[in-house]
């Protein structure tokens, strides 16, 4: 089996104390062979019975996995939920038919996975596997089952102010994390940003996403949903991504405190000079500092618009603290004290963490050949798949996809807004995938 660091345990085969045949027998004792292990029966089952080998066959299998409805499709995919032979974990299958991709279409599809084989972040949906099969590619994504943001908005009407605090900061740092390694989302929208049960954010749909050199690389390309898109989008210039996921950041924070889009118009025409002209209004009884927040984001001129770090320091967002430890690499002294003395802990907990995915390997039948640190990193194999969804149970198990809360009153803005942004990290150890 493909994987590397980890291959199926073979049975132990000797001659049977009371016969000449060969027997599987583990031991002088036993009286038969040991139980197939969890892989071994699927890994049969896949080759002999005739119900699964059908499911394969017809598509209610893909691989390891179980294919069941349909919840959701795009332009050239369709979304199914599956469920893990192995793990029995949920997953989303994004299902695309290779002979409907044009190369152009192709190009943004290998891009998608490129990149999403770097984001490692608790508030960005995950890549667990990719499979393929003459006619067509499945990614295998993490599950959210609390639908997407458009929907909750379209059904429930605006949020709260508090709910809006919690699901807009899960959003910034998922974009903060995103922009520092460079990778640009340009598809940001309310039904691109999921929700677990739990009330976790995950932003989801890189299919527009780029990776660039540096974040002073202009590109070309209109992406992305016209409600969303920045002015400079509209004038058919070339730009900068950042800003114009920031722009998207401010269209999706309207719209959960209002309930409705700030720019709204018959024809895309009209559109493009609501969005170039900055026509918008926000509603008096929208809290002043959120107020704002939305001002200094939806400016026309990108150089004016509010950078991430401004954002985070906001005081609107201040209140807002989260569950799992966040800052940046770049901090220096005395918060950088600080995070040298829990280094030695986060390590401690990643290496708890590595065990436990190690012995649950070990239980489902895969057996370790590589030193412990090694990790399966080809996301074509079956192996890195089932590695990366029990990575993301014992993450999970340790809080990791738990949503932030909103504290009571600050007392002291100035100081508290300081060290809320320096106390925010947009990376966590936990968070690592290969």
């Amino acid at each position: 089996m493909p994987g590397g660091e980890y291959e199926v345990e073979p049975t132990k085969r000797h001659h049977s104390l009371h016969s000449l045949s060969e027997s599987s027998e583990t031991g002088p004792d036993d009286e038969g062979p040991p139980p197939l292990t969890p892989l071994q029966k699927l890994t049969a089952d896949m080759c002999k019975d005739e119900k699964t080998i059908k499911d394969l066959i017809v598509g209610r299998r893909v691989g390891f996995y179980k294919v069941r409805g349909e919840i959701g499709c795009g332009t050239f995919s369709r979304v199914k939920l599956g469920f893990h032979a192995l793990t029995k974990d949920k997953v989303a299958l994004k299902i695309l038919d290779k002979t409907r991709l044009d190369s152009q279409a192709q190009r943004l599809l290998y891009k998608e996975i490129s990149n999403m084989e770097c984001l490692h972040h608790p508030n960005v949906v995950r890549l667990f596997e990719v499979v393929e099969t003459p006619s067509r590619l499945y990614l295998v994504l993490e599950y959210a089952g609390g639908g997407d943001l458009h929907s909750r908005i379209a059904t429930d009407g605006k949020l709260s102010d508090n709910a809006s605090k919690i699901i807009f900061a899960q959003i910034l740092s998922a974009i903060k994390y995103m922009h520092d390694i460079n990778v640009i989302h340009r598809d940001l929208k309310a039904e691109n940003v999921l929700l677990t049960c739990s009330g976790c954010v995950k932003v989801a749909d890189f299919g527009f996403s780029t990776q660039v050199s540096n974040r002073s690389v202009a590109l070309d390309t209109f992406c992305g949903s016209p409600p969303y898109a920045a002015p400079e989008l509209f004038r058919d210039e070339c730009y900068l991504g950042a800003p114009v996921d920031v722009w998207a950041m401010g269209v999706l924070l309207f719209f959960m405190v209002t309930g409705t889009m700030p720019f709204r118009a018959e024809t895309i025409g009209k559109l493009r000079r609501c969005v170039i002209e900055c026509a918008y209004t926000v509603p008096p009884w929208v809290p002043g500092p959120c107020q704002r927040l939305i001002k200094g984001i939806l400016k026309g001129d990108p150089a004016e618009r509010h950078a991430v770090d401004q954002m985070l320091g906001c005081d609107w967002l201040l209140p807002v603290q989260f569950p799992w430890t966040m800052a940046t690499p770049e901090l220096s002294s005395p918060l950088q004290s600080m995070l040298d003395s829990e280094r030695s802990d986060l390590a401690e907990e990643v290496e708890q963490v590595e065990e436990e995915v190690r012995s649950s390997l070990e239980e489902l039948g895969f057996s370790t050949e590589h030193p412990p640190n090694g990790r399966p990193k080809d996301s074509r194999s079956a192996v890195t798949g089932v590695y990366r969804i029990l990575l993301h149970q014992a993450q999970k198990r340790r809080g990791c996809d738990s949503p932030p809360v909103v504290r009571g009153m600050v007392r002291d803005p100035k100081r508290e807004g300081l060290r809320a942004y320096k106390g925010l990290r947009h990376t966590s150890k936990l968070c690592v995938l290969s």
